[in-house]
């Protein structure tokens, strides 16, 4: 049967669907032996020879899901012009190509969600704007009751307090927040925060949909059976029973956790 090249691609996880229309548009693709550029090319896997950038696309590669506990100062991509340190520098070894759907900020630090399965990376991004996610937000002095439900409203989001590392000690003058949220309200909160002279120090995802990096340390990650990474799509709030910690492990070699 006929299928969408992209898909074809994304299915035997060579790239993501989005990144296999890039390789066709740049003539990387060939079907037969003839170079492919236009994106409504299609194939049949079972008949057709299809080659990406000199690869040929043989049976279905086993479906991977990762969950990847991202330090500061690493790109959520798997390469960068500029030599940073990026996510593939936190697999390597990891024997099969994953790749990470939507992003997180080179300064951020949390949960990158990585796969090879195209088809639920194609529809969780469809559905990103609308997926609830949860970060912890450190930022800069304290907020009123007043001035946090103020501003809860006025970014459309949900923020409370969260138990404050080192505050026994007199040290909290520097507030964290927990924020659940959609992907699209983070920034209109940071530039409402930095109006009102609390500007945003750290950033750190938590949890996106029900999946969470409980018990995931910084620059590790986490093996995910199909079942789970589907949940992803109910898009139902993760349960929070882990708080940030005084001294946070730092990041180190890769593990499986599970």
């Amino acid at each position: 049967m006929q299928e969408r090249l992209q898909k074809i691609i994304a299915r035997a996880g060579l790239a993501s669907r989005r990144h296999a229309e890039q390789l066709i548009l740049s003539g990387q693709v060939r079907v037969n032996g003839h170079v492919i550029t236009e994106l409504g090319s299609k194939a049949d896997p079972e008949k057709d020879r299809v080659e990406v950038a000199g690869r040929v696309v043989e049976s279905e590669e086993r479906r991977v899901y990762l969950l990847v506990n991202k330090p500061p100062e690493v790109m959520s991509t798997l390469a960068d012009p500029e030599g940073r340190k990026t996510l593939k520098n936190l697999l390597r070894g990891f024997p099969t190509r994953v790749y990470p759907v939507g992003n997180l900020e080179y300064a951020s630090t949390g949960l990158v969600f990585m796969t090879n399965d195209g088809d639920l990376a194609a529809e969780l991004l469809k559905k990103w704007e609308h997926l609830e996610q949860i970060y912890y937000v450190k930022i800069k002095g304290m907020l009123t009751l007043a001035d946090l439900e103020r501003v809860g409203k006025e970014a459309g989001i949900k923020m409370q307090t969260l138990r404050q590392p080192g505050a026994a000690r007199g040290h909290a003058a520097n507030y964290w927040y927990e924020v659940t949220t959609r992907d699209t309200k983070l920034e209109l909160l940071r530039r409402l925060l930095l109006k009102e002279n609390h500007p945003i120090e750290k950033v750190k995802r938590i949890a996106l949909g029900p999946l969470t990096i409980e018990g995931i340390a910084p620059g590790r990650y986490s093996l995910l059976q199909a079942k789970e990474a589907q949940t992803i799509l109910t898009m139902k709030p993760a349960a929070k029973n882990f708080a940030p910690k005084q001294n946070e492990a730092k990041p180190g070699s890769r593990k499986r956790n599970r």
